[in-house]
């Protein structure tokens, strides 16, 4: 089978200082598999020591499947780029050549990316069950971002800005928002999320 990467449409769009999660729908053959997962982990074990690397994995859709799911994360959009065009890749994707074959390739990052890694929309429930969080930890997840953020903006506004409290709820309300959900997107759910991987992400 021939191998060959793609280009992810829209990738120029990423945002800077953002971790961006990339996944890769893979065909391998049964015969191959002995081979592939040797290949897959050389190829973790070197993304392992380069800059920004957050982790990866893969899954297969059942058992017997030919197609594998592959993940892997960086800490931003141009660590990520730095991996992808180094020599030290390119050799290990060469070593993969007639193993494997590439159907598709996506970057994610932003709000889609803070929990569910991607998954096409016509794989398996069971493969989607695997690498998504249940709904409750996502909204616990949220909440021990939030809470901590919105009680010291609360204070804060209410000590440094006389009167705050006879502001007009709606302004009030407005004010929070416009500060509070930028700070929430690109710092405190990224970090909060960063550090209940295993948490969230636990079968």
């Amino acid at each position: 089978m021939a191998h060959h990467e793609q280009a992810a449409n829209g990738s120029e769009h990423i945002p800077a200082g953002q971790p961006v999660t990339v996944s890769i729908h893979r065909v391998v053959h049964p015969d191959h598999v002995p081979e592939v997962t040797s290949w897959v982990q050389a190829g973790v074990n070197l993304a392992n020591r380069w800059d920004g690397f957050l982790g990866s994995g893969w899954i297969r859709a059942a058992e017997g499947s030919r197609d594998w799911h592959m993940l892997y994360r960086f800490a931003d959009a141009d660590r990520l780029a730095a991996w992808e065009r180094s020599a030290e890749r390119r050799d290990w994707l060469a070593q993969g050549t007639g193993l494997v074959e590439e159907l598709r390739y996506q970057r994610r990052t932003g709000i889609e990316g803070w929990f569910d890694d991607p998954t096409r929309t016509d794989e398996p429930a069971d493969v989607a069950a695997v690498v998504v969080p249940p709904r409750w930890k996502q909204a616990t997840s949220i909440w021990l971002g939030f809470f901590p953020v919105n009680l010291l903006f609360t204070a804060l506004f209410t000590y440094l800005v006389p009167g705050w409290d006879s502001v007009p709820l709606v302004l009030r309300v407005l004010v929070s928002t416009l500060i509070l959900t930028p700070i929430m997107a690109y710092w405190v759910l990224p970090w909060v999320t960063r550090r209940l991987h295993g948490w969230l992400h636990r079968t």
